[in-house]
């Protein structure tokens, strides 16, 4: 665990605060190290801690009876895990996962529900924050009925480059089908398009994107409407 700093947020949404309610805030967090593979929560569980990602991402999978799930968002250092505590619910709608290892502000869930009673500002922010959320799931759903999976492979390829800020990281073939709702096999046959076309290097499970700007060209459209979405709501 890291010794907490109180100097900066290092998260979006965390430093889109008025000054002295992210301080308020802060004071009550404490900076961890999130392990990649950590669950932080299953579907159905009551919410212990909220996480706002500095270094760290972590991915919201749904429950689908028979099959390993889907992954329907991801959390990086531009938003929080937990928000449902702003809606007055303590319980886990989704499977949190974390994606991507490293430092993250955590706070506990009693904590922060009577801190969003205190602060109006951070009620403001969130309840926007929530419209967000809500609209890159239902992003999420028509992307994953619609769009080809070579489109999705390098729109999921691009939020995970936004949330690591690095153009190289290790990831599975076995969890990428994992993340898709996907057979492996159609994982590979859709990374090996992209390598073919040099926007990405793939070698045992570590990935290189080699051309970001022809990797949006290649991604779906959802890619661009999400940022797009953060950006009106949030910024």
């Amino acid at each position: 665990m890291l010794q907490p700093v109180r100097s900066a947020a290092n998260n979006r949404l965390l430093a889109a605060l008025p000054r002295k309610d992210r301080q308020n805030l802060l004071a009550r967090c404490e900076q961890v190290e999130l392990r990649f593979a950590d669950v932080l929560c299953n579907p159905g569980e009551h919410i212990r801690h909220v996480f706002f990602p500095t270094g760290s991402f972590i991915s919201l999978i749904t429950p689908i009876e028979g099959h390993a799930g889907l992954e329907v968002g991801l959390v990086g250092d531009e938003g929080m895990f937990g928000a449902s505590l702003v809606l007055g619910v303590n319980t886990a709608p989704l499977h949190a996962l974390v994606q991507g290892a490293g430092a993250a502000w955590r706070m506990e869930a009693a904590v922060f529900s009577r801190e969003l009673k205190h602060s109006s500002a951070l009620q403001r922010h969130l309840n926007r924050y929530l419209y967000v959320t809500l609209s890159q799931l239902a992003q999420t759903a028509a992307c994953t009925r619609f769009h080809l999976l070579e489109a999705r492979l390098a729109r999921w390829l691009l939020m995970t480059r936004d949330r690591a800020h690095a153009d190289e990281f290790y990831i599975t073939h076995e969890f990428l089908a994992y993340i898709l709702g996907v057979r492996r096999a159609g994982v590979s046959g859709a990374a090996h398009s992209l390598q073919g076309r040099k926007l990405i290097r793939y070698t045992r499970g570590n990935l290189t994107i080699l051309d970001a700007d022809g990797l949006q060209a290649a991604a779906c459209a959802c890619y661009a409407a999400d940022k797009e979405t953060y950006a009106r709501i949030l910024s």
